[in-house]
C-alpha cells in the first residue's frame, strides 16, 4: 500500500451503520435500550456501594463481585452511550482513532472481567473444597494480586490484539455493519490477507475466552461433588446459593463471547453477530446484578440495612 493509501486510512472515518434496516423503529429501541442502560448502571452501582459501605460484605467474594459490577459499568459506557447517539443521529462517523480504542478498551475490559470470574471460581472452590484453609488460603493481598492481574492481562492482550488489527489496510469500505468497533466487524473490511490476524485473534480468544471457561467449570465439578458430600438439605442448599449466580453469570459472558470471537472471518455473519453483541452489551450487564441480588440474602439484607440508615 502506498503512502498516500495509508495516509487516506489514518485521517478517515469509519462509517458505523448500527441498526439502520430498522430505522422505522429507532425511537422504540431508544427508549427500551435507555432504560435498560439505566437500569443496568443503577444496579451495578448499587452493588459497588453497598458492598463497600456495608462491614458485613467486607469479605472475598463481595470484593471480587464489586470489582466485577465496577468493570461492567465501564464496560457499557464504552459501548452504550455511543450506541443510543447512533440511534439520533444521521452521521455515524466513528474517528479511526476513535474506533481502535473503543476496540481496545472493550477487549481489555471484557477480558479483565473474564479472568475477574476466574477468580471468582477460585474463591469459591477455596470456600466450599478447603473452608478450613479459606482465611489464611483467599487473603486480602492474594485477592488485590488476582485484581491486578486480571486488569493487566486483559488490557495487555487487548493492546496487542487492537494493534494487530488496526495496521491492517482498510482500503476499500470503510462501512461497519454493526453498531460499534467489534473484532470480526472491522477484520471483515480488511483488504489485505487477514490470516495471520485470524490466528492471534484465536490465540487471544483462547487465553482470555476458551482457557478461563474450562477451569472455571472444572472448578464447579469439584464444587458440585464436595456439595452433593454435604449430609444436611440445608447446607447443600446453602452451599450452592453462594455459587448459582457466579455459575449463571459465567455461562451468560463466556458463552456469548465464545460464540462471537472463536470463529473463522469466512463464518462472519453481521446480522446474527449484532443480535448476539446486543444481547451482552445490554441484556446480560442488566441481568448481572439481579441474579446475585434476588439470589444473596446477605446483599438484600445490606441493601436494607442502607436504605433505612438513609430513612433515619
Amino acid at each position: 500500500m502506498s503512502l498516500w493509501q495509508k495516509n487516506h486510512t489514518l485521517s478517515s472515518a469509519f462509517i458505523i451503520l448500527g441498526f439502520g434496516e430498522l430505522a422505522e423503529l429507532k425511537i422504540l429501541f431508544f427508549g427500551l435500550l435507555l432504560v435498560m442502560h439505566l437500569v443496568t448502571l443503577a444496579g451495578h452501582t448499587t452493588i459497588v456501594l453497598v458492598t463497600l459501605i456495608d462491614s458485613c460484605l467486607q469479605t472475598p467474594m463481595y470484593f471480587f463481585l464489586r470489582n466485577l459490577s465496577a468493570i461492567e459499568i465501564c464496560y457499557t459506557l464504552v459501548i452504550v452511550p455511543n450506541m443510543l447517539a447512533n440511534f439520533l443521529s444521521r452521521s455515524q462517523q466513528m474517528p479511526f482513532l476513535g474506533c481502535a480504542l473503543q476496540m481496545h478498551l472493550f477487549i481489555a475490559l471484557g477480558g479483565a472481567e473474564c479472568f475477574l470470574l476466574l477468580a471468582m471460581a477460585y474463591d469459591r472452590f477455596v470456600a466450599i473444597c478447603n473452608p478450613l484453609r479459606y482465611t489464611l488460603t483467599v487473603t486480602r493481598v492474594l485477592c488485590l494480586q488476582l485484581l491486578t492481574s486480571a486488569c493487566l492481562s486483559g488490557f495487555a492482550l487487548s493492546l496487542t490484539l487492537t494493534v494487530l488489527i488496526f495496521l491492517l489496510p482498510f482500503c476499500q469500505s470503510h462501512e461497519i455493519n454493526h453498531f460499534f468497533c467489534d473484532i470480526p466487524a472491522v477484520l471483515f473490511l480488511a483488504c489485505s490477507d487477514t490470516r495471520a490476524n485470524e490466528v492471534v485473534v484465536f490465540l487471544v480468544c483462547t487465553l482470555i475466552l476458551l482457557i478461563p471457561f474450562l477451569l472455571i467449570l472444572l472448578s464447579y465439578g469439584f464444587i458440585i461433588a464436595a456439595i452433593l458430600r454435604i449430609h444436611s438439605a440445608e447446607g447443600r442448599s446453602k452451599a450452592f446459593s453462594t455459587c448459582a449466580g457466579h455459575l449463571l453469570v459465567s455461562l451468560l459472558h463466556y458463552g456469548c463471547a465464545i460464540f462471537i470471537y472463536s470463529r473463522p472471518k469466512s463464518c462472519y455473519t453481521p446480522e446474527q453477530d449484532k443480535i448476539v453483541s446486543l444481547v451482552y452489551t445490554n441484556v446480560t450487564p442488566m441481568l448481572y446484578p439481579m441474579i446475585y441480588s434476588l439470589r444473596n440474602k446477605e446483599v438484600k439484607g445490606a441493601l436494607r440495612r442502607l436504605l433505612e440508615s438513609r430513612g433515619r
